[in-house]
């Protein structure tokens, strides 16, 4: 069963702003969406800090109704937060049984669905010694019901038929604590689901996690609308301070267009 979000917690954002107006905006949005109880903004940082029980996905919603973008730039202490992204696979078109993201070069162009790219993304914060919240979002997939799922392994050799059963969570449980719940699709393509889950950072990452219409306790099979991706620790806040990437030498915002041409959400 899905529990309703309670516990607050802080998130923090990276919002293009010019001006006290912007500031003004950018607030008025936020204060308006519900769950949310403080909002702190930096002009001269372009940040902005929202305190309360608002999925991080909704906030950057209301943020980009006012005509700016918003880059999601930590949540949480350090050491609390998570992320998991979420890709169809297909088979490599240069043969064997190894799957690839539908993303890569690779991917199969033969495949109905060999153009489909990042279909998901969970961002996950631990709010307590018990409790982490889990903000999906999806789209790009056929309507319906959807059964979300952390596996037991992380192995994506062959998508999500590796991925194992669904997490067990320890010996003494009676019921798979990897059991996330489930999202409904619209027509649109798209899906949001935020809620409470009993299980600590540290005990998911490298897991794996599937979004799929499948049995989510059976075997499963990879088709175009089943998603899984890895979960992997993401910053908590005021742990990424960087505005240019030092690989690719791009700005926090080409790296963000880069990231939206791919799918990300």
């Amino acid at each position: 069963m899905q529990k309703k979000v309670k516990t607050p917690f802080e998130t923090l954002f990276a919002v293009h702003m010019t001006c006290d107006s912007c500031v003004k905006s950018v607030s008025d949005a936020l204060y308006g969406l519900d769950g949310v109880t403080g909002v702190d903004v930096d002009l001269e940082k372009q940040l902005v800090s929202v305190e309360g029980t608002a999925a991080p996905s909704a906030i950057v919603s209301a943020i980009e109704a006012t005509g700016r973008d918003a880059i999601l730039r930590g949540s949480g202490a350090s050491n609390s937060a998570a992320v998991c992204i979420l890709e169809t696979y297909h088979r490599n078109e240069a043969g064997g049984d190894a799957l690839v993201p539908a993303s890569d070069p690779e991917a199969s162009k033969d495949s109905a669905a060999g153009d489909r790219e990042v279909r998901g993304l969970a961002r996950m914060v631990q709010v307590s010694p018990t409790s982490t919240l889990v903000d999906l979002t999806v789209r790009g997939v056929a309507p319906g019901k959807y059964s979300a799922s952390i596996r037991e392994y992380g192995d994506l050799k062959f998508g999500a038929a590796s991925t194992g059963p669904v997490w067990a969570g320890g010996s003494a449980v009676t019921q798979p604590r990897g059991i996330l719940g489930s999202v409904e699709v619209g027509r649109d393509g798209r899906g949001a689901v935020f809620f409470d889950h009993p299980f600590q950072i540290w005990e998911v990452i490298g897991h794996g996690m599937v979004l799929s219409t499948q049995d989510g306790q059976g075997k499963l099979a990879n088709d175009e609308n089943t998603v899984v991706g890895v979960i992997a620790r993401s910053a908590g806040m005021w742990d990424n301070d960087k505005t240019i990437c030092s690989c690719t030498g791009k700005t926090l915002w080409e790296e963000r267009k880069d990231e939206v041409k791919k799918g990300m959400i």
